[in-house]
This record gives structure tokens, sequence and C-alpha cells, in this order.
């Protein structure tokens, strides 16, 4: 038997993993001098609510040693970790560490997804359900490369201070942008190790347009995926599904909360577009 483990860029808590068939370990999240399990422990709307009060939050990846208490859980199984993106976090690594702590290590295989939250979400669902269906890990793998390859994501941030202190921007471009109403669009870079900035648009109803565009000259419709996500931000969320569907009505798509850990890089009321192929 296959079992599927991932993290909490699935934006699945721990609980909600064990209810749908699969393991994630969460990501830590530390503000105002307390540190916390994302999502188990800390929820999206809480931990925003911190930032406002003027705290800054910091995140770290998953313990190794929690990892491997998860990989020591099924010592008779195959186990593929499918991780986030290596290079945005630790993860990847961290999991590749922990089993090879483990008795069962020539049984464990660790996947870089190359991607995060929606896609992420999406490609453990489709690796679980294959799981389910007695495909090999082999397979599986041969699938969520096809699913890696189709997979794009955009991040809108509503604050320049975030890019700024993450050093993706310098601090006299954060302060003209911020000055100016203008809302950067940053995506991931070739290798997926990191968010670089795509365009600059005057306000979130312009970089919401220039997403629609760029991914419908992709061909993104019927038989595509579009998982919008935010910080807070459940009307700037609907209002870009609303300009999404008006020239791509026939995907589907799925609004969800950022996790705690990601909204340490967009911050408070940031939005993120991802798409990914559908393959049910």
């Amino acid at each position: 038997m296959v079992r599927i483990v991932s993290d909490t860029s699935t934006l699945y808590s721990s609980h909600q993993a064990q209810e749908a068939g699969f393991d994630v370990t969460p990501l830590f999240v530390t503000i105002a001098g307390n540190s916390y399990l994302e999502f188990d422990e800390i929820s999206p709307q809480d931990f925003v609510k911190i930032i406002y009060e003027g705290n800054m939050p910091v995140s770290s990846q998953p313990a190794v040693g929690s990892v491997a208490q998860v990989y020591d859980k099924y010592p008779n199984d195959d186990i593929l970790n499918i991780s986030m993106a290596d290079g945005l976090s630790g993860t990847y690594n961290g999991a590749v560490a922990a089993s090879q702590l483990s008795e069962n290590e020539e049984r464990i295989t660790v996947l870089n997804s190359r991607t995060l939250c929606g896609p992420h979400r999406y490609m453990v669902e489709v690796a679980k359900k294959m799981a389910a269906a007695g495909s090999t890990v082999s397979q599986i793998l041969e699938k969520m490369e096809e699913l890696m390859a189709s997979s794009k994501s955009y991040l809108m941030p509503a604050d320049f201070d975030y890019l700024r202190r993450g050093g993706r921007l310098s601090p006299l471009v954060s302060f003209v942008g911020a000055t100016a109403g203008l809302v950067p669009v940053m995506t991931l870079n070739e290798d997926c190790t990191r968010l670089v900035v795509a365009t600059v648009r005057r306000g979130f109803a312009g970089a919401f347009k220039f997403v629609t565009k760029t991914v419908d000259k992709w061909g993104v419709g019927e038989g595509w995926r579009v998982y919008v996500t935010h910080a807070d931000a459940l009307e700037r969320a609907e209002s870009a599904v609303k300009i999404l569907k008006e020239s791509i009505p026939n995907a589907i798509y799925e609004i969800l909360p950022l996790s705690p850990a990601f909204i340490t890089q967009g911050g408070p009321g940031c939005v993120a577009i991802q798409v990914i192929k559908d393959c049910d």
C-alpha cells in the first residue's frame, strides 16, 4: 500500500488530512513571542489579527522529528511525501532528512512538488485517490510530473513592505509603489525556487486582469482548476473570481484561506491565483 504524506502548504490541517486519508506535518509560525503549528494551533484569521496589532511574523519548516514520526507510523508501506516547493521553504530538505532517520528509508520517496497551496493541495488529493485505487509510487509520480508541468502561480500582495522585508523590492520602489496605489504581481521563477516580480499594475482589478489574460493565453478553461487563495481578504478573492470568470467561465474554481506560513510572505490582504490541469 502507498501512504501519502505532505505538509500544511496543502491548506489542510492535520485533522482534515487524516479525515481525507493522508498525513500532513504543520509548518511553524512565530509571532508576538509565541510559536504555533499553523492551522492546528492558530487559524489564518487569528494570525492576521495579531499582525494587524503591529506584530511581524516569521515561519519555519515542520520539525524533522515530527516528519520522521509520521514515516514510522507505516513501517510496512511505501510512503510518498509530496512536499511544497524546495527553495520557498526548507520543508523539502527536512522531509528528506527525516527519511534518512527512518528504518523504512528504502520505502520512502520525497517529491519536490515545485508548487504550493492550491496546486499542491490538488496534487496530494490526486495522489491519495491513485493510492487508494492501488497505483504504485512510480505510477503516482508519473501523474504528479504531468500535473506539475501545468501548474502556474501568481501572488498579489496588498502591502509592499512585505516584499521589501523579503528583499524582493528596494525601499524606494516599495515607497513609490505604495504611494501610487500599485499592486505587484509575483510569480515563481523558472525553477520554482523563489518568487519574482512578473509585473506591477494599478490596483487589484488591474492585477487580476493581467493574470486573467496571461492564463487565458495558456488555454486555461474547461479541464482546468483555478485556486484563488487569500489572507483574510474574501471579498478581494471573490472579485478575482468574478474577473476570471468573464474570460474563463468553464474552469473549476475554488476559494480558500491561505496558510499562516504563506501569509508571512504575502502579508495580510494578499491574494494568490493558481492554475493546474484537472485530471478527474
